[in-house]
């Protein structure tokens, strides 16, 4: 799925945000990016997996072709939710 939507960056910034305090102590996270397709902006937002924000964060631009994907990071490995 990265691959074909050039979305490598989006891997980067969940991994990025492993270093943020109230992220780095959940074994288990859901990561929502939810795309604006006509303003070609989104937010990205972390859950603890109960629907508490953790952190989130605006882009400026993005051109990811879907409205909305979830990923998983359990125990340090980012997954699709059909992989989990």
């Amino acid at each position: 799925m990265m691959n074909k939507a050039s979305a490598y960056w989006l891997i980067d910034e969940i991994a990025f945000q492993q270093f943020h305090p109230r992220v780095k102590t959940q074994e288990f996270q859901v990561w929502i990016l939810a795309v604006n397709l006509e303003a070609s902006t989104a937010a990205l937002r972390c859950e603890d997996g109960n629907g508490r924000v953790l952190c989130s964060k605006q882009i400026p631009y993005t051109d990811f072709p879907l409205a909305e994907i979830k990923i998983y990071v359990s125990d340090n490995v980012i997954l699709l939710p059909s992989e989990y």
